[in-house]
């Protein structure tokens, strides 16, 4: 069975970007057949997978607000079994001419709904805002991700966003849960860090993950070469909190990590 999961946060810059590109290479390496769907206008998940997406001619715009068929504009990607339904500029657009549709808030599940027994997992990175597109991602997911960085505002603007899910939960997507809550940007060396995980831990309880991301040279380095942490260097800090929380979300969900094959393909890429 697929699960589709948004990574989602209003706040900029808190990682939502970076977890759902190594996320979704994680998934993919532990031989889950993976969709990342870019729904952010910047289109960082397209170039961190390595897509240009000046070259992009059809992806999430037009499969969302003008029905194209979406198994047309799906791509490979250089991780195996990642593809990618990426996103251009045309989605800037998105927004106001989504306002005068009927059923404007279930477009893209309605796309989804034909590929996503395609795929095992569906991945969707949404823009740092509330807006409309990031409103469709949540009527459509099964599940929604929150990261939340290791800083002094890390709270902030939290609130909001779970305020929204709450919304969307009654009115449009009664199905929709919180898959959990993910701290990032963790440094071990600042009593912040170690403060603000207590925090959150304290707050929400079973909500958070287990598996912290640390801040990590390599994740910053690998979307400059178009590539997931996994492609970039697999035996970075980086690429092993993001293998480990891939397990903890298998776990979760009662899904068996695929031991031979994903052991073969992990090791295949270490020894690279």
């Amino acid at each position: 069975m697929s699960k589709i999961i948004a990574i989602a946060n209003q706040k900029g810059g808190v990682g939502k970007t970076t977890t759902a590109i190594n996320l979704a290479a994680s998934l993919a390496v532990l031989e889950y057949k993976t969709l990342l769907i870019d729904a952010d206008p910047q289109a960082n998940s397209t170039s961190g997978v390595g897509v240009d997406p000046r070259l992009v001619k059809s992806g999430i715009y037009d499969c969302t607000l003008h029905m194209k068929n979406p198994t047309k504009s799906i791509v490979t990607t250089r991780t195996p079994n990642l593809y990618l339904l990426p996103s251009n500029i045309d989605l800037v657009g998105a927004e106001v001419e989504l306002i005068n549709l009927p059923e404007r808030e279930i477009m893209m599940k309605n796309m989804l709904s034909h590929i996503r027994n395609d795929f095992d997992f569906i991945i969707i990175d949404c823009a740092p805002s509330l807006g409309l597109i990031t409103l469709n991602a949540l009527t459509a997911a099964d599940s929604v991700i929150i990261p939340v960085q290791c800083e002094y505002f890390a709270l902030e603007g939290l609130g909001k966003l779970l305020n929204t899910i709450k919304i969307v939960q009654s009115r449009l997507n009664p199905e929709l849960s919180i898959e959990g809550i993910l701290l990032t940007m963790y440094d071990s060396r600042l009593r912040l860090s170690n403060q603000v995980v207590d925090e959150v831990k304290m707050h929400f309880h079973q909500m958070v993950f287990s598996t912290i991301i640390q801040r990590n040279t390599k994740l910053g380095e690998a979307p400059s070469f178009g590539e997931t942490i996994i492609m970039h260097d697999i035996n970075s800090k980086g690429a092993m909190n993001y293998l480990n929380l891939a397990r903890e979300i298998l776990k979760k969900n009662s899904m068996a990590t695929q031991s031979t094959g994903n052991k073969n393909t992990v090791a295949t890429l270490r020894e690279n």
